[in-house]
């Protein structure tokens, strides 16, 4: 019984792990991605504190998405192999 607990907090803990990877790194590619985005069209002052926190929460909205795509499909083709 000690066993399969353990083995359930591992597995958890390796899934958090995971998470957290993927929305950290899909962040900071969100955040690359939006380098090449002219804000200076859409925001008067985009050199300003407001317009580079604007450009942080872009990155972490459209990095979080990404990241909850991509964990979402790495959970559906775990969920393959037990239905065959």
């Amino acid at each position: 019984m000690a066993e399969s607990n353990l083995a359930v907090f591992s597995q958890t803990g390796v899934s958090g792990i995971l998470s957290m990877v993927v929305s950290l790194g899909c962040i900071i590619l969100a955040w690359w991605a939006l380098q090449n985005l002219k804000l200076d069209v859409i925001i008067r002052h985009p050199q300003s504190s407001q317009g580079k926190m604007l450009h942080v929460l872009l990155a972490i909205v459209l990095g979080h998405f990404v990241a909850n795509f991509v964990l979402d499909y790495v959970g559906w083709s775990q969920l393959l192999r037990t239905g065959f």
